[in-house]
């Protein structure tokens, strides 16, 4: 069985006169950073489109879901523990994969026990999930745009006209999220993760941010890039701070991957100066990304490949 070890992820998706993340306390606005113009979009974001693959799409039990009970409100983490779970948060850690991935914390009554019991109960339970993401970001400054329309079927009964709709959209964001699999954490934490719990959870990121394709958040995967390590205690961080978008186009005009490249240059150079701690590489790269490595354009795959990196494939 293959080891978990060390992994550094590296995740690219664009949106197009879309909102990737809005902002409920700001009028569900996509977030952008006021002081660089950057599009930022939160971690829990992301996590959702993996849940949601997950269940939806691969049939596996997910723990975080809008659950309704039978007089339709909310089913809560305490309530859902109880129901599924016999109060048991760790039955729900062994069956629900986004828990075994991103980890969660569970404050639940003891039922039938006292005080003392309580304070020191397994039900009172926090795990750190061993896989974490920080906000993804933009490349590049982003345009908000406020778009009206009206809808053609009447808002109510004996009206005569459809309704106004209005939204804030992004004419074109890429997106880079960086993440971490920490395998001492599983062990720390005794989660039982396993090689096909992360597999299934690329496969997620890459297929999930395809289907996930709707008038607010239509989006496509650019590149899914990982680095294994050598050493459970080693990786190098901030990967993403070495991507450098290059257009002759100005930042808020941009409107798709023709319109730009990635230079490579500096990930690539950082890569090689801790080549004998990594293991091998594995990246997706999407359509119409394009690459540069010291001027020149060229795939990623290849540019690895050449620097004798061991480059691997993912197996969706």
């Amino acid at each position: 069985m293959e080891e978990i070890k060390r992994r550094e992820i590296l995740f690219l998706y664009d949106v197009t006169f879309a909102n990737p993340n809005g902002d409920p306390n700001d009028e569900n606005k996509p977030r952008i950073d006021e002081e660089t113009g950057i599009n930022y979009v939160t971690d829990v974001r992301l996590k959702r489109t993996i849940r949601d693959y997950l269940k939806d799409y691969k049939g596996k039990n997910v723990f975080i879901f809008e659950e309704k009970d039978d007089k339709g409100d909310r089913v809560s983490k305490k309530g859902r523990v109880e129901k599924d779970y016999g109060n048991n948060p760790r039955k729900a850690l062994e069956d629900c994969i986004d828990l075994r991935l991103f980890g969660s914390t569970f404050a639940l009554e003891n039922k039938g026990k006292s005080k003392d019991e309580e304070s020191g109960g397994e039900n009172n339970l926090s795990v750190t999930g061993p896989v974490q993401f920080k906000f993804g970001k933009s490349l590049h400054r982003v345009k908000l745009e406020f778009v009206k329309g009206t809808t053609v079927m009447p808002g109510g009964e004996g009206k005569q006209a459809g309704t106004f709709t209005e939204k804030y959209v992004l004419p074109y964001s890429l997106i880079c999220f960086s993440g971490l699999v920490n395998e001492k954490v599983a062990k720390i934490e005794d989660i039982g993760l396993t090689m096909d719990d992360i597999n299934l959870m690329y496969e997620a990121m890459w297929e999930g941010t395809k289907a996930l394709f709707t008038t607010s958040k239509a989006q496509s995967p650019r590149l899914l890039f990982e680095v294994v390590y050598k050493d459970d205690t080693f990786h190098i961080g901030d990967l993403e701070k070495t991507l450098k978008l290059i257009s002759d186009k100005d930042d808020e005009a941009l409107r798709s991957p023709v319109d730009y490249k990635i230079d490579v240059t500096d990930l690539v150079a950082l890569l090689k100066k801790y080549k004998d701690k990594i293991d091998y590489v594995r990246l997706k790269e999407g359509d119409l990304i394009r690459f540069v490595y010291d001027g020149n354009e060229i795939s990623l795959s290849k540019v690895l490949k050449d620097s004798g990196f061991v480059v691997k494939d993912f197996n969706f």
